[in-house]
């Protein structure tokens, strides 16, 4: 099990991850809000007139759009992760209820469960 200064490690690390991602977020939401403020006005100047770099501009929004939905669920689950720390159930596999060992929980902060817990799992469960 882990001792205080390694869940004190982990929160840190966890909440550096957390901040770091909120940050990229907001510079992600508010390009995409930029965008989107720009075509429902009309003011199309900032984007190519020429058909290929259209699809290219529409690409590169789509994009920025996926990746601020991914950064938005790792968070929850880094979030889930700090609470696992405040009551205690942190670095326990939810399925075995045996320890999650550190270098899993250094690898993927937010795990829920040990590595042979995860491995017998099927692809998508």
């Amino acid at each position: 099990m882990l001792d205080p200064e390694d869940l004190k490690y982990f929160e840190d690390m966890i909440t550096e991850k957390r901040n770091a991602i909120m940050v990229q977020l907001q510079k992600d939401e508010g390009t995409l809000r930029d965008s989107t403020q720009k075509e429902s006005s009309g003011d199309l100047s900032a984007y190519s007139v020429h058909m290929p770099d259209q699809g290219s501009d529409a690409i590169s929004r789509e994009m920025s759009y996926l990746f601020a939905s991914r950064d938005e669920k790792y968070v929850k689950h880094l979030d889930e992760a700090l609470r696992r720390i405040e009551d205690g159930t942190f670095g326990i596999c939810r399925t075995c209820g045996q320890a999650i060992s550190k270098a899993r929980l250094e690898a993927v902060p937010n795990a829920t469960e040990c590595i042979g817990c995860k491995s017998q799992r099927q692809p998508g469960e």
